[in-house]
């Protein structure tokens, strides 16, 4: 694949230096018309609850985590309920979360079905011992800190059964790309940022494949100094740039959100020829987003500027 042009999917906004904001996306791909309408509704009601957060004083990282939460119990998306299935017709999960303020981050990858795997990435973050739990291992972490299991049965809907079915009667065997990983970033009035992102990953993928999401600096990102990311796309391409390091590593050099967004969406597609989008928040609290996909479901809201939401 050549190189992709990036296609800029929202306005940005400034903001002040005590300003709260969050953004957050459904994920970059090929939506179908009669879905679109659902996945942004689905992120206005992710980011109306973090701003809710936001609004009563509460942490970039509680906003996030709980943005995210609501988008994992959405089964329209490829995270948590109805998250897509690998090879073997199961459920295997990646999350990732990540404050800016001292660089604390928690993960899991491969992780079998749990309701929300966000919910375990923060104990990991919180418990401070790992940064990133894999597999059983991860299980085995979730259920010591008291997080019940599902199964892929109870967790798989009709659409992610298709879409898998779709993908094996395909002669050609490759991995489908799911469109509907989910992500937010935060800023709050104390001029923390955080990022958070989940995914069930690309349908039919073989068991042990971890994408980007759950990787510090490639789908997840957040520092202070710069702001924070999170990254939704073909995972292999955004974690050959380290797509998210990039992307706050140019909000660190006091680039706009925006630009920041369509930099690294460019010089992937330049490079590597990868498909995605990227949602940013800086430190002052200024968003900016881009994709070089044809559809990301968007929404943000912030204490200076007005709520908005898109594809």
């Amino acid at each position: 694949m050549s190189a992709i042009d990036v296609t800029q999917v929202a306005a940005s906004w400034g903001a002040d230096g005590g300003a709260w904001a969050a953004l957050v996306h459904g994920g970059a791909g090929d939506l179908p018309g009669d879905r679109i309408g659902r996945h942004v509704e689905g992120c206005r009601v992710a980011v109306a609850a973090a701003a809710e957060v936001l609004r009563a004083g509460g942490s970039a990282l509680d906003a996030v985590e709980r943005a995210v939460v609501v988008l994992e119990d959405d089964p329209c998306f490829n995270a948590g309920m109805g998250a897509s299935l690998n090879s073997d017709g199961l459920i295997e999960l990646d999350a990732a979360l990540m404050e800016g303020s001292h660089l604390r981050a928690g993960g899991v990858c491969a992780l079998p079905p749990f309701p929300h795997p966000i919910a375990i990435a923060r104990a990991a973050l919180d418990d401070g011992r790992h940064a990133l739990y894999a597999g059983a291992g991860a299980a085995r972490f979730a259920i010591e800190c008291g997080f019940t299991p599902s199964t892929s049965e109870a967790m798989t809907t009709e659409a992610a059964r298709a879409q898998w079915d779709a993908a094996r009667a395909r002669l050609a065997a490759a991995e489908g790309w799911a469109a509907g990983t989910v992500g937010a970033v935060a800023r709050d009035a104390r001029g923390t940022v955080a990022a958070a992102t989940s995914t069930g990953g690309l349908v039919n993928k073989l068991p042990g494949r971890v994408g980007d999401s759950p990787l510090l600096g490639a789908g997840t990102y957040a520092d202070d100094d710069g702001g924070a990311c999170s990254a939704t796309g073909k995972g292999e391409g955004l974690m050959r740039v380290c797509l998210a390091k990039a992307a706050t590593d140019a909000m660190r050099g006091r680039v706009h959100p925006e630009e920041a967004a369509r930099s690294v969406i460019r010089a992937m597609g330049a490079r590597v020829g990868g498909t995605g989008g990227v949602i940013l928040v800086d430190r002052t609290g200024r968003v900016g987003l881009a994709r070089n996909t044809r559809s990301m479901a968007w929404a943000a809201a912030g204490a200076a500027m007005p709520d908005a939401s898109g594809t």
